[in-house]
């Protein structure tokens, strides 16, 4: 039998994404590779919405043209005006019919002056000026045309509101971890999570959402709210027990954070249990502050954000990255109700405390109690001072309404079903290479699949197997040999919250034909193990 590694005692330590770059060092190898590195552990997707690009881009010709039209002295140009743009835009669509994106382009310009009733040449001006990015993000919090119409896409895909809600506003940030920091960072300024305060966090989930708030300024009190389910044949559906969704009514827990669907289970929550906690709220903590990061909620159909179903009380945070393959742009989004318990509670804060709050947002407005919590959310963004100056760029804004109406405009979800079926087939291919049944569990994205070795070994070896694996290794190993042998990186569930022997599966970021090999690959080291065990006996 061979020893633990030692390496592996000391990769156990760190982050997964920390232990990710580990293994992808021992899956390259010292001596020249012979077969392909296969990195499964992290979710940036290798597919990318196309048209929406080539309108992006598109629209990037228009906008130079417009801008040389002002001001043309060679490499310079001058900045693009308003009066008269829409129609020039109109007929610069009809000159440029061969260039890719162009109807689509002429499809998104149309649903703002028709859906949304804009004004043409301040809509196109809007596009065409946020493109050249020639100008401060204003209004800082989100372009005004902009918002409306991603929320269209937010209402549609994660809210079930009619288009035409206005009921929240959007913080356009960039991406759902920088959402993240900035709303902790105004609980934290606000007094409404002092240092030592308790909150909930549903795990598994992102390892940072556990990481911030352990970080020393913080220095919560961690409540974990465990997935824990299991069904009739012994597997985990990744739901949470009625027994752990109670602890919430415990009014000591400030706030809840989660991410639904989770990751790394990508399985979003069931009915039953979101009644359980509208219950809960309602009933025995109506102040608790909910923050739910919604990214993966645009691959599972019919999809209801915890902002619906307790919109005074919830955040919401959404990413473009996934569903829209767009890691790189760092596009995302803060949602807050118009009437929210984060007002309320800043308004109900004791005098002292309100006082201190005030000077803080002093100069930005001769009434900062009358602040919104989502623009102390901006001013934050930038340490107050640096408030003239905050927001997404408005390049990165553009690119995000264009997005956002190309999937008002795909009315079958044509973009939608192309993603999911890929998904879905990777997982398919996966558990054929495993040698194991598919589970089609209700809710689930499919976007990572999360594997518990220790319930797979009791199900599908030898009584016996588990027990001297567990005593003689760490689930670590497993991923140790796994890269070092066959080139495979995966993920610890461990880091995420998840039963210490689950790993994580990203189904997003690799060709089809990978997922059979890693199937077989992991298959093959667990039954090594099974050699050994058998010939430890024999």
């Amino acid at each position: 039998m061979d020893e633990p590694k030692k390496e592996s005692q000391q990769l156990k330590k760190i982050s997964p994404f920390e232990l990710k770059d580990e293994l992808i060092d021992l899956a390259q190898g010292k001596k020249k590779m012979t077969r392909t590195m296969l990195d499964a552990g992290r979710g940036n997707p290798n597919w990318i919405a196309a048209a929406p690009r080539e309108a992006f881009f598109a629209l990037g010709q228009f906008a130079v043209t417009e801008s040389r039209r002002v001001w043309d002295d060679g490499d310079l140009a001058g900045m693009p005006v308003r009066e008269g743009m829409a129609q020039r835009f109109q007929s610069f669509v009809k000159e440029n019919q061969q260039v890719p994106g162009i109807q689509l382009l002429e499809e998104i310009v149309d649903y703002g002056i028709h859906n949304k009733q804009f004004e043409p040449d301040a809509w196109v001006y809007e596009l065409v000026d946020g493109i050249i990015g020639d100008n401060y993000p204003n209004p800082d919090r989100m372009l005004i045309r902009t918002e409306q119409v991603v929320r269209d896409f937010l209402s549609r895909e994660l809210y079930r509101q009619d288009t035409s809600s206005d009921t929240y506003d959007l913080f356009a940030v960039e991406g759902a971890t920088a959402a993240m920091c900035y709303i902790f960072e105004t609980l934290y300024k606000n007094h409404l999570l002092p240092q030592g305060s308790k909150i909930a966090v549903m795990v598994p989930i992102f390892p940072p959402y556990i990481e911030i708030p352990e970080l020393p300024n913080h220095a919560y009190h961690l409540v974990k709210i465990r997935a824990t389910e299991i069904d009739e044949d012994g597997h985990h559906t990744w739901q949470y027990p009625k027994e752990e969704l109670e602890k919430l009514r415990d009014e000591e827990i400030k706030a809840l954070f989660l991410v639904n669907p989770s990751n790394p289970p990508s399985v979003s929550i069931k009915k039953e249990s979101i009644e359980q906690l509208i219950q809960v709220v309602k009933q025995d903590n109506p102040n608790l502050m909910i923050i739910s990061d919604d990214v993966y909620g645009t691959f599972v159909e019919d999809f209801r954000s915890l902002m619906v179903e307790l919109p005074y009380n919830t955040i919401g945070v959404y990413s473009f990255s996934k569903y829209f393959g767009v890691t790189g742009w760092r596009l995302g989004t803060i949602a807050i109700n118009q009437s929210s318990v984060f007002d309320k509670l800043v308004k109900e804060l004791p005098v002292e405390e309100k006082d201190i709050i005030n000077k803080r947002y002093a100069s930005l407005t001769g009434n900062p109690e009358n602040l919104k919590f989502i623009d102390r959310i901006v001013a934050d963004s930038r340490d107050v001072a640096m408030n003239h100056t905050a927001g997404l760029s408005t390049p990165q804004q553009v690119q995000m309404a264009l997005f956002s109406i190309f999937a008002m405009l795909d009315s079958n979800n044509e973009y939608k079903q192309k993603t999911n079926d890929i998904l879905q087939r990777r997982m398919h291919l996966l558990y054929e290479g495993l040698g194991l049944p598919m589970k089609r569990l209700p809710n689930d994205a499919d976007y990572y699949t999360e594997i518990d070795l220790e319930i797979w070994c009791k199900l599908h070896y030898e009584e016996g197997f588990i027990d001297y694996l567990q005593k003689n290794y760490k689930p670590i190993d497993i991923l140790y040999r796994l890269a070092e042998k066959s080139s495979i990186v995966l993920l610890s569930g461990e880091g995420f919250l998840a039963p210490e022997w689950s790993i994580r599966v990203s189904l997003a970021n690799l060709e089809d034909e990978a997922y059979s090999r890693i199937g077989q690959e992991l298959k093959k080291v667990l039954e090594d193990y099974v050699v050994e065990w058998r010939e430890g006996r024999g």
